[in-house]
């Protein structure tokens, strides 16, 4: 059961694989694209997930459409407002939202710069208009290389205040973190908190790279750390935050069901693991659904979901005052 006097809390939520349909079908219509199919019921096995993927990468398709309809700035700006009217509606107080604006500008040739912009006006109307407390994450995708990461990081910094953080996501199998230690270090310098998508695709490695060499303080997925017991005493000791994602990790086979989740050993043993929604668009799912049914099917009581709410609160990039002042939505 949802803890009701624990604010609601989205930490790992890609506002690119979360376009509704309905969006995507009008900016499909508006702009005269070649849309796969042209009804709500039509398009979702090309946006969404209708079965467990092969890996991380095959899962990546599905951006497909949702990315495909980014024409232009104003598309970019209106998804991001909407990914904040929708969390508002969803009771959700307070949301880290991310995105790589390479990989949002690559499919109509926009400037990421344009696109950082964009999406830093839109969310910050959707917070206007809301009162949900938003943050943005920017990411570097990994799989487009060091050289492209360092246009990116630039399209980034160019709205450095508007950013909380950053985070590294992609190929992480093929594209390791060292080859981008340089590109976090500038962000660190920048003020900003530091996220990676690690130990999903790769092992407890990945992770140890993302803590040591980048300077993370939260992991995303995190799936994989538990080949290493001594670095889930690390994490333990070292107060090291993992946003769990538990549908998308079941969609991606990083685990073959719920109940083979680590999740719920991750709490027992005292990790600050939370929970989050990751590509909700996609998964065709949202927070109370992987808090009332996802969580359950891993093994998780009650009170194991109350403690990963306090813990989405207690590792939010959010300064303490801040934190103390969240409180759940009307």
């Amino acid at each position: 059961m949802i803890n009701p006097a624990t604010p609601l809390i989205d930490l790992h939520h890609h506002l690119d694989g979360s376009v509704r349909l309905e969006t995507i079908l009008d900016l499909g219509r508006q702009h005269n694209l070649p849309l796969p199919a042209w009804d709500l019921e039509g398009l979702l096995p090309y946006v969404q997930v209708m079965e467990p993927q092969p890996g991380v990468m095959a899962f990546l398709q599905k951006f497909k459409w949702m990315t495909g309809v980014l024409v232009d700035y104003d598309a970019c700006r209106r998804i991001a407002y909407e990914n904040v009217l929708d969390a508002r509606n969803e009771g959700i107080a307070y949301i880290e939202l991310r995105c790589s604006p390479v990989f949002m500008a690559q499919a109509h040739g926009l400037d990421p710069a344009g696109v950082v912009e964009a999406v830093a006006d839109g969310a910050e109307a959707g917070a206007r208009d809301t009162g949900v407390r938003v943050n943005l994450i920017g990411i570097i995708s990994r799989h487009f290389g060091p050289d492209s990461a360092w246009q990116e990081l630039a399209a980034l910094l160019s709205q450095r205040d508007r950013f909380a953080a950053l985070d590294l996501a992609g190929d992480e199998a093929n594209w390791p973190g060292d080859l981008f230690v340089p590109h976090f270090q500038r962000a660190r310098d920048a003020g900003w908190q530091i996220t990676v998508h690690a130990g999903e695709a790769a092992g407890p490695e990945s992770i140890w790279q993302a803590l040591r060499g980048l300077g993370a303080t939260r992991i995303g997925h995190a799936v994989r750390a538990g080949e290493d017991p001594a670095l889930l005493d690390y994490m333990v000791a070292h107060g090291i935050g993992i946003e769990a994602n538990l549908t998308s990790n079941v969609q991606t086979s990083t685990v073959p069901s719920y109940a083979s989740h680590p999740l719920k050993g991750w709490l027992d043993r005292g990790l600050a693991a939370s929970i989050n929604t990751d590509d909700p668009g996609i998964s065709a799912i949202d927070l109370h659904y992987e808090l009332e049914v996802a969580a359950p099917a891993a093994g998780l009581t009650p009170a194991d979901i109350a403690q990963a709410q306090k813990n989405a609160l207690a590792i939010a990039f959010l300064s303490d005052e801040e934190k103390a002042r969240l409180s759940p939505l009307p």
